[in-house]
């Protein structure tokens, strides 16, 4: 079975794009964990809402809402 160009570009991409954001996920939200499961007093309402945001919304909501806002390339 040989696959065509266009199909390894895009296993290619979808391979980069994973582990770019994997990568970034580590290095932003980890230290968040830590620091949202260790702190004392009152943290706004809004950070909490922002990092629970996706395990309450299926990933096509954001999606969407990206692609009305950024302009078309």
């Amino acid at each position: 079975m040989s696959l065509s160009n266009a199909e390894l570009d895009a296993i290619y991409l979808t391979i980069a794009l994973a582990s770019i954001t994997t990568v970034l996920l580590l290095i932003l939200g980890t230290p968040l964990a830590w620091w949202l499961s260790r702190r004392r007093g009152n943290v706004p309402a809004l950070l909490e809402a922002i990092v629970a945001m996706p395990l309450i919304l299926p990933p096509t909501v954001p999606v969407s809402y990206t692609h009305l806002t950024l302009p078309t390339i």
